[in-house]
């Protein structure tokens, strides 16, 4: 075993892939180039950089999925901050306050996405919610709670869509103001073609280890989502290590399954290249 942070996320993969490529050499006629994009974690500066660089034929994201899986789907991600105000009160008054208000609004927020996934099984089709932050305060003319907002979003809703969607449901009347400032860049959740060539080297490759093939579809984001709809082209999340282990402080890789990657990487660019 291999600790230490990133040996799973996403570390592991990227010299996996340098080992793969390394493995196979050079072909006729091919390209092969090994990206490390940074800033994955955050705003994706690297991927949405490289996305205007390159036309690939073919691309693989490198993400820790098992030696022995592929994922095939990364969801989509929203953020929002949803603020509201409403003119200052008498605390003797009985009137709602900005901060009960708010407490509503998420309800409402929350209402909406137990209807929306009532009717899918899959979690990768559902609306998966999460309030990350609230605070409020005031002063002698007004007072506001804001609450931090994220979703991650399936392929059939894009940002667009989630950001109508809170606007359509938080109405605003007259003695409330409720305000939405999507908050950095929002990303669609992106599904990949399983037919593929590209699929089928993995299939194989996998098969070649003795492994039995598996297919994933993600609840978090990936660069994945950045590149696959500019470039276009077949594409597949693949690399070695425990996702469950990512950013925690007992972070580690097992080499043997490290080494078992780099054959299935290397025998899937060998059958895509012949």
């Amino acid at each position: 075993m291999l600790y230490g942070r990133g040996s799973v996320d996403a570390k592991g993969p990227l010299a996996s892939f340098v080992d793969a490529v390394a493995k196979v050499g050079a072909k006729d006629g091919w390209q092969f180039v090994v990206i490390g994009a940074v800033e994955e974690e955050r705003n994706s500066e690297g991927a949405r950089f490289v996305a205007t660089q390159y036309k690939p034929d073919f691309a693989i994201i490198g993400e820790p999925n098992q030696w022995d899986r592929m994922a095939l789907g990364y969801k989509g991600s929203a953020w929002a901050n949803v603020t509201v105000k409403r003119g200052q009160a008498h605390t003797a008054s009985g009137e709602e306050t900005a901060a009960e208000a708010a407490v509503e609004v998420w309800l409402k927020i929350k209402a909406y996405v137990d209807s929306f996934n009532a009717d899918k099984p899959k979690v990768f089709d559902k609306l998966l919610l999460t309030l990350r932050g609230m605070d409020s305060d005031s002063n002698d003319f007004e007072q506001w709670a804001r609450l931090k907002v994220g979703v991650r979003l399936p392929v059939e809703v894009s940002p667009e869509d989630w950001y109508q969607i809170l606007n359509e449901t938080l109405r605003v009347s007259e003695t409330l103001r409720v305000l939405i400032e999507p908050v950095g860049f929002a990303i669609p959740a992106w599904g990949c073609e399983k037919n593929t060539q590209l699929v089928r080297s993995f299939l194989s490759g996998i098969r070649s280890q003795g492994g039995e093939p598996r297919f994933v579809y993600k609840t978090g984001t990936a660069d994945l989502n950045i590149v696959a709809p500019v470039w276009k082209c077949p594409a597949v999340v693949y690399g070695p290590g425990d996702s469950a282990l990512d950013h925690t402080p007992d972070e580690h890789i097992s080499l043997e399954d490290y080494s078992r990657a780099v054959q299935v990487l290397s025998s899937a660019l060998s059958r895509l290249t012949e």
